[in-house]
């Protein structure tokens, strides 16, 4: 009996050690997980759009550290939106606005509905074309879900309130180069809302 009881006593206590040792191991495989996230985060923070450039649909490079101390109003647009139109307005505040110092940035995405399938000559025939578009238009590129801009990415976690639903989503950053205001793809670029925005920013 006594042996019974030191054998039970024996095989509850290596249970206990082998559980201990599991959740030891468990916590040591989530701690450098956990600290490389806690990093990333930290990192990202520090960062501001200026850091991010974007391939330029006619070839080279859109750096935005080209436009330090700039606001701008960077759009993910598509061809075949709804939303489409918003190309005159974002022309027409480009215009208002571009002397003081504002830029807009285009930046085609087939992300919602696919409604931007074409390649670089069909997005340029809409955006320069049809709408006239005159600021600077970015290559196709993804704008959500793991496979976004960096600078998309970057966005998300400053307003991840406020990421873009649709085509013709718009993120003013301001001269300090963090996330001013977001504006939804149903406010139109020429809203009072936006103008006042941009005034504010390129005013700070």
């Amino acid at each position: 009996m006594i042996r019974y009881l030191a054998d039970g006593f024996q095989w509850e206590r290596t249970m206990i050690d082998r559980r201990t040792m599991l959740t030891a191991i468990a916590a040591g495989a989530a701690l450098p997980f956990a600290t490389r996230k806690v990093f990333a985060q930290a990192a990202m923070s520090r960062m501001t759009a200026y850091g991010f450039s974007f391939s330029s649909l006619k070839g080279g490079d859109i750096r935005l550290a080209d436009y330090a101390g700039k606001p701008l109003l960077v759009v993910n647009t598509a061809s075949l939106c709804g939303f489409t139109p918003q190309y005159a307005g974002l022309e027409e505040v480009w215009a208002k606005f571009k002397d003081r110092g504002f830029v807009v940035i285009g930046v085609p995405s087939n992300d919602f509905g696919a409604q931007e399938p074409g390649g670089a000559s069909d997005i340029a025939h809409t955006a320069e074309q049809t709408y006239h578009v005159s600021f600077p238009i970015a290559a196709k590129t993804s704008v959500k879900g793991p496979n976004a801009h960096p600078f998309y990415k970057w966005a998300a976690s400053e307003r991840p309130a406020d990421i873009p639903g649709w085509n013709f989503h718009k993120y003013l950053v301001g001269r300090d180069g963090h996330i001013a205001e977001a504006f939804s793809s149903r406010v139109e670029p020429t809203d009072t809302r936006v103008v006042t925005a941009i005034a504010r920013a390129l005013n700070s």
